[in-house]
């Protein structure tokens, strides 16, 4: 990697703290996320990007902006975005998601709803290993029973997306846990039993502050009989989910059974059937337009070295174990910040975390588990992750109202900081 000059870095970095400064400070000064709409802030940020990359012509500008915005990574995303979308409304529209939320009101006391709640994300999302899966099955739900039970909406969410990223974090079949172990080189098993010595007593600490805000929750919902029938599609795409099959196949057999049973059950006709998918398609529009904005955006900092300057300025000041375990969870924090996309900042600092580990001997399985769960922090705070995006989508909310909710990303961020200081494990350490 060559050295890049701070001018030349900070250059290649500006357009993300245009962003920033255009959306979050604007926003929090104006005391109102919905001062600039997200999707204005990434096209000013990018077209900023594009105008200040010199040394290429415009055409090929573009074109990098465009790659960017179009990796696999990024159309697999969308896909789902758009999957998402019509399996979403046509459940709504044929009763799947009242019955859902009828029975999980009747089947838990509504004074443990919130940590019933943030459960069922941590094992779903242990199951299937992907967040965004997990925020597709619950986020719905989570929204009837806010409605239901006068809970905020932002809270409720927070409490999905949270649990999202314990399976996204831990699970054996996520990305980032195979990204993370192959670029340390360390066994699955065993970076799960380090991880889960780290997080465990954050996941313990959060259900405990949910139980005590779940005390004062009183249900307004009037039991009515659960129409099992209706409840069907959930079930299916969280069993499916969860016996491993792909997202994209889940949310396919999600929509078909929607239209089988909602036209058997007189919710609509065919054409009514599709047209409620082609309103929820069209009511991801805004998320998959900042998705690929976001896209373009990174790629043309990373093409102007952002990335690279960001990891040589850590990696240049590391001195003791401390030291060096602090600079990879900081280094993956930031090109997690950067890419907006947890897998591809451990793809990218993998190797160098790998040096760096076994430069000052830290067991690869202590930085597998640093590298997870730090990228899963960033990755569940910053608005303009896909998470997010997916969450305040379908819970049709500003995706900065979730934020100050997300106490779980925050807890495994604070414990890994902590298990880097105080060097716990000990074992590993």
């Amino acid at each position: 990697m060559h050295h890049i000059s701070n001018k030349k870095g900070l250059l290649a970095l500006s357009p993300l703290i245009v962003f920033i400064v255009m959306y979050l400070v604007t926003s929090i000064v104006a005391g109102d996320f919905y001062k600039i709409p997200i999707t204005v802030a990434f096209m000013m940020s990018s077209m900023y990007a594009i105008a200040t990359s010199t040394g290429k012509p415009l055409a090929e500008r573009i074109n990098v902006f465009s790659k960017g915005a179009s990796t696999n990574n990024m159309m697999l995303m969308l896909w789902i975005f758009v999957l998402a979308g019509a399996f979403a409304n046509s459940a709504k529209e044929m009763g799947s998601i009242d019955a859902m939320v009828n029975f999980t009101l009747n089947a838990l006391p509504s004074n443990l709803l919130l940590p019933g709640i943030f459960l069922a994300a941590c094992l779903i999302s242990l199951s299937i290993g992907t967040s965004v899966g997990t925020i597709v099955a619950l986020i719905p739900i989570a929204v009837g029973i806010a409605q239901n039970t006068g809970v905020s909406l932002p809270l409720m969410a927070g409490i999905v997306v949270g649990g999202s990223f314990f399976g996204d974090n831990l699970s054996f079949i996520s990305d980032t846990t195979v990204a993370a172990t192959n670029t340390q080189g360390c066994r699955m098993k065993d970076k799960f039993l380090v991880n889960i010595y780290i997080v465990l007593p954050a996941a313990i600490a959060i259900i405990a502050i949910y139980t005590f805000l779940g005390f004062g929750v009183a249900s307004t919902h009037n039991p009515s009989a659960i129409q099992y029938l209706n409840i069907l599609p959930y079930i299916l795409v969280i069993v499916t989910a969860i016996f491993g099959m792909n997202v994209m196949a889940v949310l396919t057999i999600g929509i078909a059974m929607t239209g089988i049973i909602g036209i058997w059950n007189g919710a609509y006709d065919l054409f009514g059937w599709f047209h409620s998918m082609g309103n929820g398609i069209v009511g991801m529009g805004e998320l998959i337009i900042i998705t690929m904005l976001a896209g373009g955006l990174l790629e043309i900092i990373r093409m102007n070295g952002g990335v690279d300057y960001v990891i040589n300025k850590l990696t240049a000041r590391i001195n003791g174990k401390r030291g060096a375990e602090g600079t990879i969870a900081l280094l993956v924090s930031l090109v997690d910040i950067c890419t907006a996309n947890n897998t591809v900042a451990i793809l990218t600092v993998g190797g160098i975390a790998k040096d760096i580990s076994q430069r000052y001997d830290i067991d690869s399985r202590k930085s597998a588990s640093i590298l997870d769960t730090m990228s899963c922090c960033i990755q569940g705070i910053i608005p303009y992750g896909a998470q997010l995006l997916m969450a305040a989508g379908l819970a049709k909310i500003n995706p900065a109202h979730i934020v100050p909710y997300l106490y779980y990303p925050f807890a495994i961020g604070l414990v890994t900081i902590l298990a880097i200081v105080f060097r716990y494990p000990k074992k590993y350490s």
